[in-house]
């Protein structure tokens, strides 16, 4: 799999991952940041 591909499945995955922890009320304000910093890492 290319970069491209790869970045793409990793948000998508990312995504989705964001949803479900909002829907079940998961995570608070700091493991947020934390993730969405992981994110962008990855997208990167």
């Amino acid at each position: 799999m290319n970069r491209a591909m790869t970045s793409l499945l990793a948000l998508g995955l990312g995504v989705a991952a964001y949803q479900l922890a909002q829907r079940n009320d998961w995570l608070n304000n700091r493991s947020m940041k934390k993730m969405r910093r992981r994110l962008a890492k990855a997208i990167r």
